[in-house]
């Protein structure tokens, strides 16, 4: 008797999802972006207990498409313009079902040597396509909320290496932009440093640090006697897309001796464009840079590629060997356990290795120019509709804009469009004004996704200035599609 799904049961089932994934792949149109079901609706229709004796997998499968997917916001949709849109491509669904399959644990090399040596050779050619020197050592995290943290760890335990033992100073500070990643605030947080040891830089008028704030920032906190440890700047800030002035900011913290990292979890895979290069220079002088391959490089969620210039750093804030965890010593054989926080580490590097071989860096530097053209041209456009307004240089592929008029009426505009079906947008604040943001990413998008959405904005513009309700709702449930 098989204690797990036999074979021939897997393949049976296995064959089903992968054809019902290939039907999705084919037009991921057929499905809402957003769920039209209210909160909790799920929960409801679920019992409260799980089963005691097991359930067919035809039944799970069915609840999947009637209850699961119906209640989805599907990140992996044409018209997902909200946050960083993203994508899963093919070739790495299929290298995730290979990783669960083998379901290694690359703690040490000892413990899955391809885990360990396969993310060593993938970061490596994702350094030479982003044009970064080889000095910089690689690590995949999960996202890059987790790689910064441990860009900031590596930093404290530069600027102060007694916090190993004696716990984290009350001195050391920390400085970003005052338009960077809410991230960056959590993991100096989570490092110990408290906010009032925490200085959001300001930024100029195309939201960019200004350098002389940073410079006078850190001679204030000179004097005072406390001890700048660490400068984060930015490449594609989450509200705008705004580049941080990397070359001047690094040429203060190498006079400054202070630990730089760059955040380019979205906007780093812009070098991957040989045109659009330029926008990581200075980052090769950093200390450490983050990019996120799940963001725009096609990869599926979660991917962060971390790197950084003194891997010892981190091995100086975090090696902890258990007997239980020794192994034999080899030059060639690294223990990425010793360097993060977490312990297991999943095969991720599997999903970009199928990727990067799959399309090759053309392919991959054509889809992301092609976001970009379709966010320049998406500006005229809305530029052109004397109702709305650019409310940010838009060097990549999300462009902010709003409609001329208060900031209730861009709310709902938002929420009407939202709930429009026409795509998911999401919104951020720029001088005190609500400004929607639609963001370019998904390998599917194309310009007649985006003509849709904008006949439904301007619609809702012409409802909103007439005082109408609105005339286009999500009133359309969600019908399975039949296997």
């Amino acid at each position: 008797m098989w204690r797990d799904m036999s074979p021939d049961e897997f393949r049976r089932y296995g064959h089903q999802i992968v054809d019902w994934i290939a039907d999705f792949l084919a037009d991921p149109r057929q499905f809402p972006v957003l769920s039209p079901h209210p909160p909790g609706w799920l929960a409801r229709q679920l019992p409260g207990e799980a089963p005691v004796e097991g359930e067919s997998m035809d039944q799970i499968l069915q609840d999947f498409e009637r209850l699961v997917l119906p209640h989805c916001t599907i990140w992996n949709h044409p018209r997902f313009f909200s946050y960083f849109a993203v994508s899963s491509s093919g070739p790495g669904i299929l290298a995730e079902l290979l990783a669960a399959a083998l379901n290694m644990n690359g703690m040490l090399w000892q413990s899955s040597p391809a885990v360990t040596e396969l993310e060593q050779v993938t970061l490596g050619w994702l350094r030479q396509w982003l044009g970064l020197p080889d000095v910089f050592f690689g690590m995949i995290h999960d996202t890059a909320s987790t790689s910064t943290f441990h860009a900031i760890l590596a930093a404290r335990a530069r600027a102060a290496p007694e916090a190993r033992s004696d716990g984290v100073p009350s001195n050391l500070v920390l400085y970003f932009s005052e338009q960077a990643h809410s991230s960056v605030e959590k993991a100096g947080l989570a490092a110990g440093l408290g906010r009032k040891n925490m200085r959001l830089v300001a930024t100029d008028d195309r939201f960019a640090m200004k350098p002389e704030s940073l410079l006078e920032a850190i001679r204030a906190d000179r004097a005072a006697g406390l001890r700048p440890m660490c400068v984060v700047a930015t490449v594609g800030t989450t509200s705008t897309t705004a580049v941080d002035p990397v070359p001047a900011i690094a040429e203060i913290c190498e006079r400054e001796q202070i630990w730089l990292h760059v955040d380019g979890a979205y906007g780093g895979h812009m070098a991957v464009v040989p045109e659009y290069r330029h926008l990581l220079d200075g980052v090769a002088q950093a200390d450490s840079f983050v990019v996120n391959p799940h963001k725009w490089l096609f990869t599926p969620i979660d991917l962060s590629a971390f790197y950084i210039r003194h891997p010892d750093a981190l091995r100086e804030a975090l090696c902890l060997v258990p007997a239980y965890l020794r192994s034999p010593s080899n030059a060639d054989a690294v223990n990425f356990m010793e360097y993060t926080l977490p312990l297991g580490r999943r095969f991720r590097a599997l999903k970009l290795w199928f990727v990067m071989r799959y399309f090759g860096q053309a392919k991959i530097a054509s889809l992301i120019r092609g976001h970009v053209e379709m966010a320049q041209r998406l500006a005229q456009t809305l530029q052109s509709d004397e109702r709305f307004e650019l409310c940010a240089p838009h060097p990549m592929s999300l462009v902010c804009f709003r409609l001329r008029g208060s900031n209730a009426q861009n709310e709902e505009l938002l929420e009407r469009l939202n709930r429009s079906g026409a795509g998911f947008f999401s919104k951020t604040v720029l001088g005190g004004r609500t400004v929607l943001r639609w963001s370019i990413g998904n390998i599917h998008t194309c310009w007649e996704d985006l003509e849709a959405a904008l006949a439904t904005l301007r619609q809702i513009a012409t409802e909103l200035a007439s005082g109408q309700d609105p005339q286009i709702t999500l009133d359309s449930v969600y019908e399975p599609k039949t296997s």
